[in-house]
């Protein structure tokens, strides 16, 4: 019996001294096989179960380690069962695991495992209130790294623009990076870029990692600034950026699909191939549990506005109701996006039922619902039903916004009287209510002057009396409220005008006599002459006329031209209409001519011929000669480029 038990205790010890060599010389896959002798002698031995799982673990086999602890009951190996779960990204059975523990305190291992479970589930405030105490209440060499991971959490937090995150430090070209994430969502772009400039400098110099790592790392800084860079409008360089990070192939799979998606982005409507192979890359399966949830619903999204671009419309409808269902939160914009496509398909009435209901169910969303039901009504060309859909805005209908857009849509329908009420019944609203909406200078200026054209001087004199305690010293609206009082009450009208300025203040002595040495009946040309034939030279510079060079040229006369001989009066008439023109006899030639319509008889000719008729005087007016005007020099033919021959052929 002892010889039978010497052996197996011996191999045991063996095997420990193998798994114990093998673990210290990093080598997990001969400590596995070192494990598993002692398990082939001692099944249930716990140490050499615990030994296999870290082994997996440390072999990044989580999947096998996971089903190793769930066959074999381990209930005492919390902290590996939920690092387990942790990898396979099921955090919340993680937390659980964690939770149902019962050790309280956690021990340090599982609160900082736990911590980071809520960073994956994306619960920051309790996230940071763990790293905060770990903090506090822990000091050893991994506190820089601590204290990096949050700042990573402060950078998410930094997305909701109300909360409050804590100052981190800047020591190493992590914690920048972070510290430049976080400007980014406060929307400081231009110090997040020189941030990230830093950071990507001091990962250049870091001396402690290889090339390759290196090159990982500036790839993640250098994406975050394409970034930056495409939020402040500098979209070629951006690109080239994400051009330059993938063209490496890296293996963070949250890389390949920010900057996947960010070039789609900047592609919009171009370059629809390249867009559709980057968004294929964006939507893997290797990133989705990298990413966090509001990264993938930004890439959804982009892949439904991609599809709106492609005219895909079964796609657009199948991809914005999946959005719509996994993300809530932009349940309004697939509705929008499928209701452009309904647009672009002509279906407009189908789009503005969805829009409707929509309105009805949310009521946060009903202002922003209606104005795309007017969008898609002035589609139609439908301009009563978009009053009407402005009008059921409630009092969102005195915006000056939306007062200027119901007042064009009244004018455009030829409805001046419901135009001019409106901003009646907008000045008595804004008066009733006391209500400052910002800048209303314009809102009032307009319905003042509309007023003022209609004939309407006491609303007119209402909105300028708003405009006036806006803008006391506008003298212009001051006058136009004089003139709209005088035509209602005089009195106050006069009452007013003494407050405008004098004439002396407005305008100075020399522009007073230019005014009144201008003749208002001339031109401008001839009261410059007049101007310059009635001043004088300065008795001290000689007056010296200058030559008119611009002289009139004589026309051209003919050679054999004689002045005392009256030029022959029927100059101007064809051969055969002048009074000296004689009929050859004879052959074919020898015919009357006949001028007149094709058939007319030859005694008709005579009593058509106008030229005998008429009486050529000196006095007679010409008759006037109307010249073509010369064509083009590219539609100038070239004369006698192909003489006809003789008896030949054309």
């Amino acid at each position: 019996m002892s010889k039978d038990a010497n052996p197996k205790e011996a191999l045991i010890k063996a095997a420990y001294a193998d798994v114990n060599k093998f673990g210290n010389n990093q080598e997990f896959d001969k400590a596995v096989k070192a494990v598993n002798r002692i398990l082939g002698v001692a099944p249930d031995d716990p140490t050499a179960l615990h030994c296999k799982v870290v082994c997996l673990v440390q072999l990044s086999k989580f999947e096998e380690a996971y089903k190793f602890i769930e066959k074999n009951r381990l209930s005492s190996l919390f902290f590996e069962k939920a690092y387990c779960e942790y990898q396979l990204n099921k955090q919340e059975q993680a937390l659980k695991t964690i939770d149902d523990a019962g050790l309280q305190p956690l021990p340090p291992n599982l609160k900082e495992l736990r911590t980071q479970v809520l960073y994956r589930l994306e619960r920051y405030e309790e996230c940071l209130d763990s790293y905060r105490d770990i903090i506090k209440n822990t000091s050893d060499e991994y506190e820089e790294e601590r204290r990096t991971n949050l700042s990573a959490v402060a950078a998410n937090l930094a997305v909701d623009q109300t909360k409050k995150v804590p100052e981190v430090p800047e020591d190493t070209y992590e914690q920048y990076f972070n510290s430049a994430c976080i400007q980014a969502n406060r929307q400081k772009y231009a110090e997040a870029e020189r941030k990230l400039r830093t950071s990507e400098k001091l990962c250049l110099e870091d001396e402690c990692a290889s090339e390759g790592e290196v090159i990982e790392e500036v790839d993640i800084i250098r994406v975050q600034l394409a970034y930056v860079l495409q939020l402040q409008g500098k979209t070629k360089e951006a690109s080239s950026i994400y051009a330059d990070c993938l063209r490496h192939k890296p293996k963070d799979a949250a890389l390949v699909a920010v900057a996947s998606n960010n070039l789609v982005v900047i592609n919009k409507d171009q370059n629809v191939f390249d867009s559709k192979k980057k968004i294929r890359a964006a939507l893997s399966d290797a990133c989705e549990s990298r990413l966090t949830s509001r990264q993938k619903q930004v890439i959804a999204l982009n892949n439904c506005l991609l599809a709106l671009y492609t005219n895909a419309g079964d796609q657009v409808q199948q991809l914005s109701q999946k959005l719509a269902q996994t993300y809530p939160k932009v349940e309004f914009e697939a509705l929008l996006i499928r209701c452009t496509q309904l647009a672009k398909d002509r279906k407009h009435k189908e789009a503005i039922d969805q829009l409707q209901k929509f309105a009805a169910a949310h009521k946060s969303h009903e202002f922003v619902s209606k104005f795309a039901i007017i969008q898609l009504q002035l589609l139609q060309g439908n301009r009563k039903d978009a009053i009407e859909t402005l009008l059921s805005l409630g009092e969102a209908k005195y915006k000056p916004g939306v007062v200027s857009a119901l007042v064009s849509l009244y004018l455009g329908t030829d409805n001046k009287t419901a135009a001019s009420a409106l901003l009646k019944s907008a000045v008595d609203w804004y008066k009733k209510n006391k209500v400052s909406s910002g800048d209303l200078s314009d809102m009032w200026r307009q319905a003042a002057e509309f007023h003022l054209r209609g004939g309407a001087s006491e609303t007119a004199a209402s909105s300028l009396e708003e405009l006036l305690k806006l803008n006391p010293n506008d003298t212009k609206v001051l006058a136009q409220l004089v003139i709209a009082y005088a035509q209602f009450q005089p009195k106050r009208a006069l009452e007013l005008s003494r407050k405008l300025p004098t004439l002396e203040t407005l305008t100075t002595a020399s522009e007073i006599d230019a005014l009144e040495a201008a003749n208002w009946v001339m031109s401008a040309k001839a009261a410059k002459k007049t101007a310059n034939t009635k001043a004088e030279p300065s008795p001290s510079t000689p007056l010296d006329k200058k030559k008119n060079r611009n002289r009139k040229r004589k026309g051209k006369l003919p050679k054999n031209y004689n002045a005392e001989v009256a030029p022959d009066p029927e100059r101007w008439l064809p051969k055969y209409e002048r009074t000296g023109f004689r009929k050859k006899r004879g052959g074919a030639r020898g015919k009357d001519v006949i001028k007149g319509s094709q058939g007319m008889a030859s005694g008709a000719a005579d009593q058509y011929d106008m030229s005998s008729r008429v009486n050529l005087t000196k006095n007679s007016p010409a008759t006037p000669v109307y010249q073509e005007t010369a064509p083009g020099p590219r539609q100038q033919h070239r004369k006698g480029g192909h003489k006809k021959k003789k008896g030949g052929r054309f």
